[in-house]
């Protein structure tokens, strides 16, 4: 190496050496990139089924997780630092809407200080908006008197596998528009995911042929989508008006209901909050009272989407007397 009679460095070695060096950066940093994989997307759910619907469109080239648990109530959620910080990482927040989480993710969304996910950006998706219907839209004018009325209509759409389906496509759509250049992988992804549940949804609709017609008491609004699919007959809620518990004189309404009309299925999920009314009313009436998940993980054992269809269809039966 040239010295200087100084005892320095040339200024010609100096370049030399500071060349070699960044190169040496470029090579380790490359080497990093290759062992660490491409970047992810940070994908953030308000709800465990469509953090299950994501993971199944997006594959390997996601991270997700879910904001509520499917044991909780997901009209309800109590804010904790743990979700705006996954917030402020997300690149793509996908929600229910039809204000389901009006009452707690607006708020996570403005603390998280994150401006990928904020409403009208392009890491913002609506599921709502892959549906082509929406059941119990009120007409007129909506107050507190009616009790927890959605506006936009009944928010649980997801126990509809059909719907499932568009959110998924929905969901291909916005990965691929996010990250171009793994679109071939959502569009496969997705049309394995389309063949598999199409086949499940026949499977599932030839099983629950027996309970078609059969009326049933459901504590809270959120079974609609599932009846309409398959033909329940939802005859009557335990919850007075939506979020409202009976009084006495509507609980009598549904003692006589049962009763007269021999049902013989009560269905809460388990994260309602008055169960015990439930039961009180199934041993007044001798009816069976079925406490189902209504959301993937609301059960050990199910850890997707079609899990979900499985057991609730299997619990019905069961209780029906049609299954084994």
């Amino acid at each position: 190496m040239p010295i200087n009679l100084k005892g320095g460095m040339t200024k010609m070695s100096f370049k030399k050496i500071f060349g070699i060096l960044l190169a040496g950066v470029f090579v380790i940093g490359a080497e990093f990139s290759a062992v660490a994989g491409p970047k992810k997307l940070n994908v953030v759910a308000s709800l465990p089924d469509l953090a299950s619907l994501a993971r199944a469109v997006g594959g390997d080239h996601i991270n997700v997780s879910s904001v509520a648990l499917g044991v909780q109530d997901p009209h309800y959620l109590e804010a904790k630092p743990s979700y705006e910080i996954n917030l402020s990482k997300a690149d793509l927040l996908i929600y229910n809407g039809l204000s389901l989480e009006i009452g707690w993710l607006p708020l996570l969304v403005q603390d998280s200080r994150n401006p990928r996910i904020i409403s009208g950006a392009k890491g913002s998706l609506c599921a709502s908006t892959a549906l082509d219907r929406i059941l119990e839209k009120p007409t007129g004018e909506v107050d507190r008197s009616m009790g927890d009325i959605h506006p936009e209509g009944n928010p649980h759409y997801l126990l509809d596998p059909r719907n499932g389906l568009k959110i998924a496509a929905l969901i291909r759509d916005k990965l691929s528009e996010l990250d171009p250049s793994n679109a071939g992988d959502y569009s496969k992804n997705y049309a394995q995911f389309e063949t598999m549940m199409n086949e499940k949804i026949k499977q599932w609709e030839s099983q629950a042929a027996a309970l078609k017609g059969m009326k049933v008491i459901t504590y809270h609004k959120e079974w609609e989508y599932f009846a309409d699919w398959l033909g329940l007959n939802i005859a009557g809620n335990v919850e007075e008006k939506p979020g409202i518990p009976p009084g006495p004189q509507h609980k009598q309404w549904l003692i006589d209901k049962i009763k007269n009309d021999r049902i013989k299925i009560i269905i809460a999920a388990n994260y309602d909050p008055s169960i015990s009314t439930a039961e009180r009313l199934a041993s007044e009436t001798g009816a069976t009272l079925l406490i189902l998940p209504a959301a993937t993980g609301g059960e050990p054992g199910i850890n997707d989407y079609p899990q979900l269809f499985d057991y609730i269809i299997s619990k019905l039966l069961q209780a029906q007397g049609g299954g084994k």
